[in-house]
């Protein structure tokens, strides 16, 4: 779920910024060798050096030169989201790579992440890798069919999962919806960029109270939702419609599935990178889950999604970039050790019980491997 996260652990903090910063560059040169297109955000502003750009590959080099952690959205003349780059830090730049068919785009900065903000508008033209980053490469369009069909199968997993913890809700059923919630969010988090190009889906299923404006808390549904009913006021009595509503909501998801088309570059490659950063922003710090301090069940569901995609991009990226396979083998089997150490179960220890030094730990991992996974999509687009 998109939200501006203040990390309150000022080590946290230190660390997610150097994650962020470490994607960036010099502002020339992306990280194939490649001129970057320079984009220049501030909380009010989004300057974009090359309104003309070639159909295909292209690195953007967004520099966040605001007071405010911002997020760089590349938007279909229907103003859907092609890709995004979310969680640029004030101070930081990052290289955020694309593919772009020929067409009319427009480019948005959105200072606080708001999905809303000043745009640019670009014209891309030419023959470049329209419709895929695969360039005829088989394994790639492999790839991407084999992970909407791993998306398929998570959506079906939340859906049957989601209606076990919809029907303890109904039922008013504490204890067991408790034990059900966090089950029911895993193959959700698995799949989130996903889920997020349905923009009209994700806020109403998974936002939360801490990211909502007064208007928006009146029309507020959800996980978040039944979740702080469960664990601050102990009782879902009267909450039955917005158990039926997640599930009419995850099923209007399932039913747009079949026309899904996944880009290899802006959504696995880009969606693995922006699975990490859901980790470094909210699940790291204790804000994903608030009332419950279920966060490393999402936190393992974000790092088996990214791993999912990497594994399926492996065989491209090993051949490519040989060096960077090793690092994000590396790097995946720490995240994994670590989080194992705090297994309970068949689900994970409360977070709340995770102290600021272990806090550190793991964020320290996920920074390690937010380096070299922030590399994948230029692997990839190579």
């Amino acid at each position: 779920m998109r939200a501006v996260s203040v990390l309150a652990l000022s080590g946290v903090a230190a660390v997610s910024m150097s994650l962020l910063a470490a994607c960036g560059g010099d502002g020339k040169d992306d990280a194939s060798g490649g001129k970057a297109i320079a984009v220049t955000a501030t909380d009010d502003s989004c300057e974009v050096a090359k309104k003309d750009l070639p159909a295909g590959k292209n690195t953007f080099k967004v520099t966040n030169k605001g007071s405010k952690v911002n997020e760089f959205e590349v938007l279909k003349p229907d103003g859907k989201i092609l890709a995004e780059r979310e969680n640029i830090g004030p101070g930081t730049n990052v290289d955020f790579v694309v593919n772009l068919p020929a067409g009319t785009y427009k480019l948005l900065c959105s200072a606080g992440q708001t999905g809303k903000g000043p745009t640019q508008d670009v014209t891309v033209s030419g023959g470049g890798a329209a419709g895929g980053a695969a360039g005829g490469d088989q394994r790639l369009t492999k790839a991407a069919a084999d992970y909407k069909a791993y998306v398929i199968t998570n959506v079906d997993d939340t859906i049957a999962k989601a209606r076990l913890f919809a029907d303890a809700v109904k039922k008013n059923d504490v204890a067991k919806a408790k034990e059900l919630y966090a089950p029911s969010r895993v193959g959700w988090e698995t799949i989130e960029p996903v889920a997020e190009k349905f923009g009209d889906l994700d806020p109403k299923v998974d936002a939360r109270e801490a990211d909502l404006t007064a208007e928006e808390k009146a029309n507020w549904s959800g996980w978040h939702l039944l979740e702080k009913a469960l664990w601050k006021d102990g009782s879902v009595k009267g909450k039955e419609k917005y158990a039926d509503q997640l599930l009419q909501d995850l099923g209007t998801l399932k039913s747009r599935l079949p026309g899904l088309t996944l880009d290899p570059v802006n959504d696995m490659a880009g969606g693995a990178k922006e699975l990490l950063d859901e980790v470094a922003t909210g699940k790291v710090t204790g804000e994903e889950e608030a009332f419950s301090h279920t966060d490393l069940v999402d936190f393992k569901a974000n790092v088996d999604g990214a791993k999912k995609i990497y594994e399926l991009l492996k065989p491209v990226v090993a051949e490519k970039d040989a060096a960077l396979a090793g690092d994000l083998d590396e790097n995946f089997a720490a995240v994994e050790a670590l989080l194992n150490k705090y297994e309970k179960g068949d689900g994970y220890v409360s977070y709340d019980k995770v102290g600021k030094d272990d806090r550190k730990k793991l964020a320290d991992a996920v920074n390690a491997l937010g380096e070299p996974l922030s590399k994948l999509a230029g692997a990839v687009s190579r």
